[in-house]
């Protein structure tokens, strides 16, 4: 008598990859470490341009002396508190003396009681502004990078009298400190221009 073969069993022992709609097991595992790779490239990246960023910040303080650009970073203790200085009309030191720079300059300063400290040097700050702007030519001015190194000047500028700024450039009267003074402690943290005319 013959049998009939039992339909239940399957022939032949078959792959997780040979059954339809389903993907082989060794490509999930490809895709999970391709994904793994891109994460670490995109980490090494961030960190890469992190590093590099600061030591591009680095940099620049180095050349101003210790000081950054035009603001210092420090926590705000409120609102911020401006200082507007009188417009200056100021001849610029292109041939002929004929070209002319008026000036409007407000400080940002760190608070109420660093602008009445700053109002104190006033008159000393603003001769030291006249002086840098007469420095300079129209063709200077006229650019924009030619405009915020007159403003990181004019902050180092304005902070002489409180031992920030260049060494050996304090006003008559002023005490010379021997040890740099803490950004924090420097009353000024910006310069910004209210009004800017070169004729």
């Amino acid at each position: 008598m013959a049998t009939k073969p039992d339909a239940a069993k399957p022939d032949a022992v078959k792959l997780d990859a040979d059954e339809p709609g389903k993907k082989p097991v060794w490509r999930k595992k490809m895709l999970i470490i391709v994904i793994a790779g891109v994460m670490v490239l995109v980490s090494a990246g961030g960190g890469a341009f992190f590093f590099i960023s600061k030591k591009r910040a680095a940099a620049a303080v180095e050349g101003t002396g210790g000081t950054s650009a035009v603001a210092v970073e420090a926590a705000p203790k409120g609102p911020p508190v401006y200082l507007p200085l009188d417009n200056m009309v100021v001849n610029l030191a292109d041939p002929g003396g004929e070209k002319v720079a008026q000036v409007g300059i407000t400080l940002q300063v760190v608070d109420a009681h660093a602008s009445e400290s700053v109002k104190a040097y006033l008159p000393s700050i603003r001769s030291g502004v006249l002086m840098l702007i007469s420095q300079r030519t129209a063709a200077e001015l006229l650019t924009q990078e030619g405009k915020q190194k007159l403003a990181k000047d004019i902050w180092r500028e304005t902070l002489i009298p409180f031992g920030g700024g260049e060494a050996g450039a304090a006003p008559a009267g002023v005490k010379k400190k021997a040890a740099k003074v803490a950004q924090a402690d420097l009353p000024v943290v910006g310069v910004l221009f209210s009004s800017f005319i070169v004729q």
